[in-house]
C-alpha cells in the first residue's frame, strides 16, 4: 500500500506560459474539460485481476452525460493522436473511464477501443498544473522520450506511456534469470542523471517505468518518468536522485553490484554529453521556456533558500545561493552539470 503524501500546491498556468504553449503547438481548444469530467454522481473502486484496490474508482455519469462524453472523448483521443483527423471517430468507443483521487493531479485515465480490431489505448486528462507542464516539457527537451501532451486553459491531456511501473519491475522482474542486470544498471544510473540534472523529483518506484524491448541479440531496458508533478518544487536535493528512495534500494544495489566507480562516471558523462546535445538542437525553445519559468513562482521561499543552499554547497558554487526562483535554479543546475558557460551566462543574467 503506497503512503498518501502530503500534495505540493496547485501552480495555474500562467499568461507566460501559455503563451509558449501556444507558440510550439502544445495549446489547442479540447472537446472536454477537466471540469466536465469530474461532474459525476458518484463511484465505485477498480479493483485488479486480483481484486485488490488499485487506488482508482470508476465514476458514474447520468445516461445523458455519458452519451455526450463517449463523443467528446473519442474525439479528444483523436486531437491528442493525429491533430484532429475525426475520420476515424466512429470506430473508437469508451470503453471505461477511470478516475484516481491519490496523487497531485487527481488524474481521469481514458480507455479507448478501436471497434474493428478491439485494439485499446489509453490517455489522460487532468488539471493543468504549471510544475507538471514544465517537467513535461523538459522531458521533452532534454530526455530521449517523445512526450504527446497538450493544454487548454486548465486542462491538461496526455498520452499513456507504456511500460512496467517500477515497484512492479522490482518486484517481479529484478531477480528474473534471463535479467540483463548490467544493461538495466546501466539506465537507472542515467536515469538518475537525467532527474538531478533538470531537477524532476520524487521518482519512487510507482513514478517511472521501465520499458523491455527485444533487440536481435538481447533486451534493450529504458527508465522513464511517468510523473512531472514535483518538477523543481522540494527544497532538498536528495529528492531530486531517485538513488535515495527507500523503494529503490534493490535498483541500486544491483547497480553498485553490477557497476564500478569507472563505470558509473563513464554512463553520467555520457548522459550529460547526449543532454547537452538535446539542449543545443533545442536551442531556442529551451530558452524560450526558462524565460518563462524564471519569472514563475513554483514553489515556497523556504523551500528555495533550502535548494540553492544544498546546490551552492554541493556543487562549491555560491552563485547558487543568487537564484530567487525555481526556474533559475534549474537553469543554473543544467548549465553547471553540463559545463555549459553560455547556459551559466543566461543564467547569470536572470539572477542580476
Amino acid at each position: 500500500m503506497k503512503t498518501k503524501l502530503k500534495r505540493k500546491p496547485f501552480f495555474p498556468v500562467s499568461k507566460k506560459l501559455d503563451g509558449f504553449l501556444k507558440k510550439h503547438g502544445r495549446n489547442l481548444e479540447l472537446p472536454v474539460t477537466y471540469e466536465e469530467l469530474c461532474n459525476f454522481e458518484s463511484s465505485y473502486p477498480l479493483l485488479d485481476k486480483r481484486q485488490r484496490d488499485t487506488l482508482w474508482e470508476n465514476p458514474i455519469y447520468n445516461p445523458q452525460k455519458i452519451e455526450q462524453l463517449n463523443r467528446t472523448l473519442a474525439e479528444t483521443y483523436i486531437l491528442l493522436k493525429t491533430g484532429g483527423d475525426l475520420s476515424a471517430v466512429e470506430h473508437l468507443m469508451v470503453d471505461r473511464i477511470d478516475y484516481c483521487a491519490f496523487g497531485n493531479s487527481c488524474p481521469f485515465r481514458i480507455r479507448i477501443i478501436n471497434q474493428f480490431n478491439d485494439n485499446y489505448d489509453y490517455y489522460y486528462i487532468k488539471r493543468a498544473d504549471a510544475s507538471r507542464v514544465y517537467g513535461l516539457a523538459l522531458e521533452q527537451i532534454l530526455s530521449p522520450n517523445a512526450m504527446h501532451f497538450l493544454v487548454d486553459r486548465g486542462t491538461l491531456l496526455e498520452e499513456h506511456i507504456a511500460g512496467i511501473p517500477g515497484d512492479e519491475y522490482i518486484k517481479r522482474y529484478k531477480d528474473h534469470l534471463g535479467l540483463n542486470r548490467i544493461r538495466i544498471a546501466k539506465e537507472f544510473v542515467k536515469f538518475n542523471e537525467r532527474c538531478f540534472i533538470r531537477l524532476l523529483g520524487d521518482m519512487r518506484a510507482y513514478n517511472y517505468i521501465v520499458d523491455m524491448t527485444p533487440d536481435f541479440e538481447e533486451i534493450q531496458y529504458r527508465v522513464r518518468a511517468i510523473d512531472f508533478d514535483q518538477q523543481s518544487y522540494e527544497g532538498h536535493r536528495s529528492f531530486y536522485l531517485p538513488q535515495f528512495f527507500k523503494g529503490n534500494n534493490p535498483i541500486v544495489e544491483l547497480c553498485t553490484q553490477s557497476l564500478n566507480k569507472d563505470t558509473i562516471e563513464q554512463y553520467q558523462i555520457e548522459e550529460r554529453t547526449l543532454i547537452g546535445r538535446r539542449y543545443h538542437s533545442a536551442q531556442k525553445q529551451m530558452q524560450q521556456l526558462m524565460e518563462c519559468m524564471c519569472k514563475e513562482n513554483l514553489s515556497s521561499p523556504e523551500k528555495i533558500k533550502q535548494l540553492r543552499g544544498e546546490l551552492a554547497e554541493f556543487h562549491n558554487n555560491k552563485v547558487f545561493l543568487k537564484c530567487r526562483t525555481m526556474g533559475d535554479l534549474v537553469l543554473y543546475n543544467i548549465g553547471t552539470m553540463l559545463n555549459e558557460p553560455e547556459i551559466l551566462t543566461i543564467a547569470s543574467k536572470n539572477q542580476s
